[in-house]
């Protein structure tokens, strides 16, 4: 891995995108706005160096290229009574959530111009929000959306105060949650302002805003609340932010009657009555809390997201960050019955890091971080296919099984909207700003630009390879200020520091930031090391079923290839594998030592371990999960006494083997 600073061009690009949009984009807050202890950087003034996220991001845009806009916007144009341009895509595109991948793919068109100042994005992105509002025109009373006649009619007669719900997903007749489809569409135009700079979109945003305003006040308190048990999406989120963006009261009003009583007032009375929900209807409710608590300081809000948070992430979550089995929560106390083939939606992970990052900024936690850089590391980066650059949906954690891709034109499930997003903002969460702080929460070589402060910082890593990082200041204010390093909770001991090659009397406690405060100079050296072991994490129901860690980073094992077919590994629908069978796993035989004792680093594979003496019927291979693409794996282990295990191979079949394959060309 080499580490290069960014082309100077390219850095200048970047930096008048991020001018421009200040000028266009960043409005007072509101009246009763708290003020936040730690703010994300812009997209903008974070640059990515070389490193596996880079790679991922570069990936993402290639295909972001690759689609034609024209297709995506076929059912905005045909339903608006416009010829289309180009015929529609498959998959959900051609069904009852039409439109919404147009909807994600503005914010990752808006998100990647950000990141990067690449001027493709930027005319892409125009061009889009120009065809959307020739289709709002065309419609005449603020609408617009891609939503199907039965969607359409659905959605357009709740302003005739008609609500007729059929399930949890459905209105009458098997109307796919449209209000869904569109939050993507109003959160895509919005990014499309204020992160594109694009003023036609702040225009086709707030006449978008202005018809749900309007649709929705001719609904009693009832009605509405009944709507509200079909899946919405973020569209308390979207209106909220929208309020903070324009101090436009209206907007705040029309966000709060997206309250959904029956799920929110429970946690508001820190009651946990999340089983049996589907998981990725609720949390985007909960980051619209957050949002509200940020424009209006509602300490209510603020209190049913943070322990929401905590819910989730302390009981309802897998090793690698993400939840949910057949994309609803189960009863706590029985994740280790729940590792079937449709675990951890990839959608699922993607708004709880949106929700992390509204608590962190509340209360700038390691705790926080912690799980951030988890789910990053072993979800979001995982689910990422490395040759056509496609999206898991499920996060399969059965053992011996393997992971499920889009197509690249005929899938467009949620999971491959939100994973556009997902590999286009990885620069979002290394830093944060203070009040006069630097926060560094994550160990990703990196540029951050502090533009207010005068402040640039470049970090130089190959971790978690290794568990140091170099901070190197490249500009600075001339007075003192902090940098903030997240010490992990995970760590083996404290963190320590060199500054110039000199110790630095630190408190680098695990689980905390370490604050150092001075006058930096132009070419200083912040040498931090965080001490790493390899550990293990075990089921909280089943202490004998164990996962393995190095780090933040968790490790499996390459079981051998899944079978190439139609569906594998890309598949048109998100459950056309689900009835695969798994191969067997070896168990682990524990001795009197502890179980991770048994692994031993390998020399020729970077992050890779082996067993000794340990794995029954045969040892095992392991390195991180990130890394295994087309070929089965596991991840939980069964570690059993040695009388167990002769128990087991006296009732059980041999263990399949599998011959070696190529990944899949193309």
């Amino acid at each position: 891995m080499t580490n290069q600073s960014p082309d100077p061009a390219a850095r200048f690009t970047r930096l008048l995108a991020a001018l421009v949009l200040c000028v266009v984009a960043l409005p007072a807050a509101p009246a009763g706005a708290p003020s936040l202890a730690a703010r994300p950087f812009p997209l903008s003034d974070v640059a990515l160096l070389d490193s596996p996220f880079r790679s991922a991001m570069e990936r993402n845009a290639a295909y972001l290229l690759s689609l034609d806009p024209d297709r995506l916007l076929h059912n905005f144009r045909l339903y608006a009574g416009l010829r289309p341009k180009a015929k529609v895509y498959g998959g959900w595109e051609s069904a009852g959530l039409a439109g919404h991948t147009l909807g994600h793919y503005l914010t990752a068109l808006s998100q990647q111009y950000a990141a990067t100042g690449d001027r493709r994005f930027k005319e892409r992105l125009d061009y889009i929000v120009s065809e959307v509002a020739a289709c709002q025109s065309a419609y005449g009373d603020g609408y617009v959306g891609g939503l199907p006649p039965l969607e359409f009619q659905t959605i357009h007669n709740f302003g005739k105060g008609i609500v007729e719900i059929q399930g949890q997903h459905f209105f009458k007749g098997g109307a796919w949650v449209p209000w869904y489809t569109e939050h993507k569409v109003l959160n895509g135009l919005k990014d499309a302002w204020v992160l594109g700079g694009n003023l036609q979109a702040r225009e086709v945003t707030l006449r978008l805003a202005d018809w749900v305003d309007r649709t929705t006040a001719a609904l009693t308190p009832e009605k509405m609340q009944a709507m509200l048990e079909v899946e919405h999406g973020g569209m308390m989120d979207v209106l909220a932010e929208i309020y903070a963006l324009t101090g436009e009261r209206k907007y705040l009003e029309v966000s709060r009657r997206f309250y959904h009583k029956a799920f929110l007032d429970p946690l508001l009375a820190h009651r946990d009555d999340l089983v049996g929900l589907h998981a990725n209807t609720q949390i985007p409710k909960i980051i619209g809390l957050a949002r509200i608590y940020e424009a209006t300081g509602n300490t209510d809000a603020r209190e049913t997201a943070a322990f929401f948070w905590g819910l989730v992430t302390g009981h309802y979550s897998y090793v690698i960050g993400g939840n949910s089995e057949d994309e609803h929560f189960f009863a706590e106390g029985k994740t280790s019955s729940h590792l079937g083939p449709d675990t951890a939606e990839t959608c699922n992970t993607y708004n709880m890091l949106k929700l992390t990052l509204h608590v962190f900024g509340w209360d700038p936690r390691a705790a926080y971080m912690d799980f951030y850089e988890r789910a990053l590391y072993n979800h979001i980066l995982a689910s990422q296919e490395p040759k056509r650059g496609m999206f898991t949906y499920f996060m399969s954690l059965r053992p011996g099984f393997f992971k499920t891709y889009s197509t690249p034109e005929d899938s467009f499930w949620c999971c491959v909207g939100t994973g556009m997003e997902n590999h286009t903002k990885y620069g979002e969460a290394i830093y944060s700003r203070g009040e006069q702080d630097l926060f560094v929460n994550l160990f990703i070589p990196s540029v951050a630009t502090w533009r207010e402060r005068g402040l640039v910082v470049e970090q130089r890593t190959d971790y978690p390879l290794s568990g140091s990082t170099e901070l190197r200041i490249v500009a600075a204010p001339g007075s003192s200020m902090g940098i903030r390093v997240r010490c992990p909770g995970w760590a083996a001991g404290p963190v320590t520091f060199l500054l110039n090659g000199s110790p630095v009397d630190a408190d680098g406690s695990p689980g905390t930031y370490a604050r150092i405060e001075r006058v930096w100079h132009p070419g200083d050296r912040l040498t931090v090391t965080i001490p790493i072991r390899l550990r293990t994490e075990s089921m909280p129901d089943n202490h004998s079923k164990v996962a393995f860690l190095y780090g933040p980073v968790v490790l499996a094992a390459d079981m051998g290839p899944a079978p190439v077919s139609p569906t594998i590994p890309y598949a048109k629908e998100q459950h056309d594998n689900l009835g695969q069978n798994p191969v067997d796993v070896p168990d682990l035989v524990r001795g009197n030592a502890p179980v991770e004792s048994y692994l031993v680093r390998s020399s020729d594979v970077p992050l890779g371990f082996h067993t000794v003496g340990l794995g029954r019927p045969e040892e095992v291979s392991l390195v991180p999960f990130w890394q295994i693409s087309y070929d089965r794996y596991n991840v939980y282990w069964d570690v059993v006494t040695e009388s167990e295990w002769m128990q087991r191979i006296s009732a059980a079949p041999p263990i399949q083997k599998l011959p070696s394959a190529p990944p899949p060309a193309g």
